[in-house]
């Protein structure tokens, strides 16, 4: 695991916000300026109940092209209207065209990470006008296949680790929580310490929305989105597309090669020695990637 590196400063945000969607407000950020012939990025973070900040290091991007941040609703500095409500995907879609109209990006590159990738996979599969590219980074596509390969991984964890985490114990059981910080720290983050932006975003987060459509971990879902199978649409995804996910991450680089072939033209790129936060713990090569995949595009 990588250990001991410094804390780099993100940049704050150039323009920021209130948007209407439908159910409240969400709070917006973005940093750099209009490019021609560069289309904005829009991220989309994961959760469900996260927010935005453990994907700043996509600031970077900002030296040629605008990159827009935003936390959902009931997440982060948005609206918190504790209302399930809220919760399903098919609002949390909606507000990606609330955005688009509201700051006027009329064409756009979209991202989106784990559960952020559920919605960017979904609305790309709508095929909007405008929309440039669509990268799914370690994405939530499949649950029974999420499912599958995090238990593989729970398997592979050394004893007592592994009986706690595929048995009965109790959530509350100090050890049983001791082994979901040990997954976590294979598959989550390998960073130790976390860094920042990482326990910010974990301390602030929404658990009742995480539980409500998730569940109690990253590798049990007991909630709304237990069912969830954008793969039927998969085909349907015109826009370039690029999978990308880390070496260890809880969306397995096998899970994304077996997606990405039912995606038209789709590339796929694994990144060593990283997880599911891969733009947090890799954030030179992992950049170096998505430029590579975005700048031909425009």
């Amino acid at each position: 695991m990588t250990t001991d590196h410094p804390a780099p400063a993100y940049p704050a945000p150039q323009t920021s916000g209130w948007i209407d969607v439908p159910g409240g407000r969400v709070w917006y950020r973005s940093n750099g300026d209009s490019h021609p012939g560069r289309a904005p990025l829009l991220v989309l973070h994961g959760g469900p109940g996260m927010q935005h900040d453990y994907l700043l290091p996509l600031t970077a991007l900002a030296d040629t092209r605008r990159v827009i941040f935003y936390d959902q609703l009931d997440c982060g500095r948005s609206d918190r209207t504790k209302d399930p409500r809220n919760w399903t995907v098919e609002r949390y879609l909606s507000e990606i065209d609330a955005i688009r109209e509201d700051i006027g990006l009329t064409e756009l590159h979209l991202y989106g990470n784990s559960w952020g990738g559920s919605l960017a996979a979904e609305y790309a599969a709508q095929r909007p006008a405008g929309l440039k590219s669509v990268t799914l980074a370690g994405p939530l596509i499949n649950t029974d296949r999420w499912i599958a390969d995090n238990a593989a991984y729970c398997r592979a964890l050394p004893e007592p680790h592994a009986s706690l985490l595929l048995g009965e114990a109790a959530l509350d059981d100090p050890a049983y929580q001791a082994a979901v910080d040990f997954f976590y720290r294979r598959h989550l983050c390998r960073l130790d310490p976390w860094p920042e932006i990482v326990t910010t975003t974990m301390n602030n987060g929404n658990m009742n929305v995480y539980q409500t459509m998730w569940g109690p971990a990253e590798f049990t879902s007991t909630g709304s989105l237990r069912q969830f199978d954008v793969t039927p649409r998969l085909p349907d995804i015109a826009a370039p597309t690029l999978f990308i996910c880390g070496e260890y991450d809880e969306a397995t680089p096998a899970a994304c090669r077996d997606f990405a072939k039912l995606v038209p033209g789709a590339q796929v790129a694994v990144i060593a020695d990283a997880s599911h936060l891969a733009p947090v713990e890799q954030p030179e090569a992992y950049l170096a990637r998505l430029r590579a995949f975005l700048d031909p595009l425009g």
